[in-house]
This record gives structure tokens, C-alpha cells and sequence, in this order.
């Protein structure tokens, strides 16, 4: 969750020290004369900059998602990757300050924007360094607006690899620009900004559907889209493989991004207090149970265990404990892991099967594991979680309401991406910008996009432009 009062431990923390809390309403008003407005400084400052840190973090697994999607892709679309990654973070950061942060945080509901609601144009406070409510907030504008930046520029970035080998960029940056400042940002609105979803009682801790699902439904419309790698399914319909030109990138790209994640799931507990190392632990559980249960299943199923679903099964963890992690206990958070990996494997072949060409498996990961993630949290929410025990879910003996709220709150993110990004796409492609020539593409986006090889092909001893199909 994104905007919240001061946890459990901060609250007491704030009570025991400070017995007129309310007084203090920014640090300008906080004295060091005591020391007790000097210890409620010292904390200010370190939930500011641990939320630095862990925006750092979040911002550091673009270069994940970046060698993940290289290295399952062909050679000859490397540099076309990296640009598309680098411009993600580029004109994501500027268009969610130009836009999409108001959108997101105005306070207004769905249709804020009839009546002017919705403010455009800047972040205000943005030079601002005292946290506006050290009481109730205790972020100051500069370091919430970074941490919620590198947000908005990993749910873009989700589309990338689906979108791989085929699309042109200059309707990639289009794409790029209209879901940091528009698309993303309204979905957060219902949530985090406190709309719709979250008086209904929705819950998504660190965005397994207001992240992942986002990025993940717009990678499946992308890709619908756009169809298919040439080569991708035979006359017979029947799909190849094209492989991926580098498993030791991707899966350095895998391990970036769980490095990563202790940004993103510790750090949306927005304040450095005895929460985060437990949320902490349980992100590696979940990683570590999704990435064994894929094996295992990929072992089953594809008659080997296939590192490229153990590194995507450990991706579908990550991805479904964000919602309810400040809910579950240990147990919960292994179970919704490892189903995690269980599903992951099958949606990949299920989307390879309607044929539909996701080059890295980006909507299984993240859209369907998303989702996931929102129904474990009905499922196994507990009062017996030591960051959050005010839900329990069906399993915990609180009946179907949570389930039912998280089901609405799946449905309704899938049906506005789905539509939004659908229509986006479908105007790039009308446009004539969207897809890339036959020759284009059997030549690489490399050279026909950017003028720049992502390698000296004349340095490897086989080509890596050329396809390898099974």
C-alpha cells in the first residue's frame, strides 16, 4: 500500500516519545530543544532515506528485466532491448511527473477527471524537503515521488520482452509514454490513491495487480496485437522454438530483479521499521518456493527441468506475494509461491498453445501470477500475520469477502488494461507504427532501428541472428 499512516512500531515509537504527536505536523515544527523531538527527527530521516534506498533498488531491476529479456531473445534485437529499457525509465520518469503522479494521488475517484480533479502539469512539493505530516506520512515529496516513479517505469517495462523482435520504436516510446501517464497511474488511483478499489477494501500490498497485472495484461494485448515472430508457429500451427541467445544473461537478469525485489516489497511498507526484515524473509521465500515448483513442474511436464521456467518460476513468486505479504505468515507465503511456480509453466504453454508469441513469458509472469497473487491473499490472509493481522481470508475462517473483493478488484484491472491498451495498440498498428517490415525483422532491430549491433557479430563463432527452430 502507498499511502498509509505510520505502521504499528512507528506509532508507538511516536506515542511513547512525543505525547502530543498532533502538534507536530511538519519537521519545521519539530525542536531539537528535547530529546524527544530529536529522536522523532532521527526517525523522519530514516524512513526517508530507507525508502531512498529501496527506490534505488526498484530502479536497479530495470537492468534485470533488460538482461532477462535479452537473453531470451535472439542476438540481432539486443541493442533494440536496451533502448527499449532504457527509454522505460527515461520517459516513464518524466511523463508520471508531467502527469501521471496526479493522476494517481489526486485524492478524486475513477471519473475525477470530469471535473477537473485529476491535476496535470508537476509534482507539487517536489523541492520540498519536510515531509508535509510527520504524523501521518512521514515521506517527504522528492523521495514518495521516486520510489512511486520506479514503479510506474517497471510496469511499463513488463511489455517489452513480449513485444520482442517485431515492433517498432517508435510506437514502443508511444506505448511507453501513454502507460506511465495515463494507464498506470488511473489503476493506482483506484488503490493507492485512495478510489474505488481501496473503500471496497481491496488489498495489494506492493501491487501485484497494480503493478504486475498492469504490465502483464498490456504485454498480452501487445503481443496480440502485433502477432506472431515470423517463424514463430509452422504451416501446421504448431508452435517452435526460437531460442534465446544467452541463459547465463537471463538469468543474471533473474537474480538482479529478486535483488531488486527487497526494494520493492520491503520498501512499500514506506517506513524503516521491525516490519522489513520479515517482509524481507518472505520474499525470498516466495522466489525460492516458485522457482523450486517450477522445476519440478517443467521437469514433469517438459521431461527436464528447464532453467528458463525455474528463472520465470521464481519471477511468478516474486510477482504473486506482493499483494498479501504484509498479511500472510510463513506458510501462506510458501504456498502462494509455489503455486505461483506451478502456474507459470502451464500458462506459458497454455499462451504458446492459442497462439500467442511472448518471447519471455511476460503476461504468465505477470498477469496471470498477478492475479494469483490477489486471490492467495483472499485465501490465506491471517490474523496471525506479525505486520498486518486485521484480514483474515477464507482459509483463516473470515468467509469469501476478502476473496470477493480481490476477484472484483482482478477483474476490473484485467477489463480496463485489457480495453485501454487494446485500443492503444490497435491505434499503432492503424497508424503503421507498430509492426516492423519482414525484412526488418529477419535482419534485426539492431541495425534497422538503431543503426548500432548489440554485439561485433564478427567475434562469435555462430551467428546469433539466425533463428533455431525445433
Amino acid at each position: 500500500m502507498k499511502r498509509k499512516l505510520m505502521g504499528g512500531a512507528a506509532i508507538a515509537a511516536v506515542a511513547l516519545m512525543y505525547t502530543e504527536p498532533a502538534a507536530a505536523q511538519s519537521i519545521d515544527d519539530i525542536g531539537r530543544e528535547t530529546a524527544e523531538g530529536n529522536a522523532l527527527l532521527n526517525m523522519v530521516v530514516l524512513d526517508n532515506i530507507f525508502i531512498f534506498v529501496a527506490a534505488v533498488l526498484v530502479l536497479f531491476m530495470q537492468a534485470g528485466f533488460a538482461m532477462v529479456e535479452a537473453g531470451f531473445t535472439e542476438a540481432k534485437n539486443a541493442a533494440n532491448i536496451m533502448m527499449k529499457n532504457l527509454m522505460d525509465v527515461s520517459v516513464g520518469i518524466l511523463f508520471f511527473a508531467l502527469i501521471g503522479w496526479n493522476i494517481a494521488y489526486s485524492g478524486a475517484d475513477i471519473f475525477g477527471f470530469l471535473d477537473g480533479a485529476w491535476g496535470i502539469f508537476g509534482v507539487d512539493g517536489l523541492s520540498d524537503l519536510n515531509p508535509p505530516d510527520v504524523a501521518s506520512y512521514p515521506l517527504a515529496v522528492p523521495v514518495d515521488f521516486f520510489f512511486q516513479a520506479a514503479f510506474a517505469a517497471a510496469a511499463a517495462t513488463i511489455v517489452s520482452g513480449a513485444v520482442a523482435g517485431r515492433t517498432q520504436f517508435k510506437g514502443y516510446l508511444v506505448y511507453s509514454i501513454i502507460i506511465t501517464a495515463i494507464i498506470y497511474p488511473i489503476v493506482v488511483n483506484w488503490k493507492w490513491g485512495g478510489g474505488w478499489l481501496d473503500q471496497m477494501g481491496f488489498v495489494d500490498f506492493a501491487g501485484s495487480g497494480l503493478v504486475h497485472m498492469t504490465g502483464g495484461v498490456a504485454a498480452l494485448m501487445g503481443a496480440i496485437f502485433l502477432g506472431p515472430r515470423i517463424g514463430k508457429f509452422g504451416p501446421d500451427g504448431k508452435p517452435r522454438t526460437i531460442n534465446g541467445h544467452s541463459i547465463p544473461l537471463a538469468m543474471l537478469g533473474v537474480f538482479i530483479l529478486f535483488v531488486g525485489w527487497f526494494g520493492f516489497n520491503p520498501g512499500s511498507q514506506l517506513q524503516a521499521d521491525m516490519a522489513v526484515p520479515y517482509i524481507a524473509m518472505m520474499t525470498a521465500f516466495a522466489a525460492a518456493a516458485g522457482a523450486a515448483a517450477a522445476m519440478v513442474t517443467s521437469w514433469v511436464v517438459m521431461g527436464k527441468p528447464d532453467v528458463g521456467m525455474a528463472g520465470n518460476g521464481m519471477l511468478a513468486g516474486l510477482v504473486a506475494i506482493c499483494s498479501g505479504i504484509g498479511n500472510f505468515t510463513s506458510i501462506g507465503t510458501l504456498l502462494t509461491g509455489a503455486i505461483a511456480g506451478v502456474i507459470v509453466v502451464f500458462s506459458i504453454k497454455a499462451v504458446e498453445g492459442a497462439k500467442i508469441d511472448d518471447p519471455v513469458g511476460a503476461f504468465s509472469v505477470h498477469g496471470v501470477c498477478g492475479f494469483w497473487g490477489l486471490l492467495a491473499t483472499g485465501l490465506f490472509a491471517t490474523s496471525s500475520s506479525p505486520v498486518d493481522g486485521s484480514l483474515e481470508g477464507l482459509f483463516a475462517g473470515g468467509g469469501a469477502g476478502l476473496l470477493i473483493d480481490q476477484l472484483i478488484g482482478g477483474i476490473a484491472i484485467f477489463a480496463f488494461v485489457a480495453l485501454a491498451s487494446g485500443l492503444l495498440f490497435g491505434a499503432l498498428k492503424g497508424a503503421g507504427i507498430l509492426r516492423v517490415s519482414e525484412e526488418e525483422e529477419l535482419a534485426g532491430l539492431d541495425l534497422s532501428e538503431h543503426g548500432t549491433p548489440g554485439y561485433d557479430l564478427g567475434t562469435m563463432d555462430v551467428e546469433p541472428s539466425t533463428t533455431v527452430l525445433s
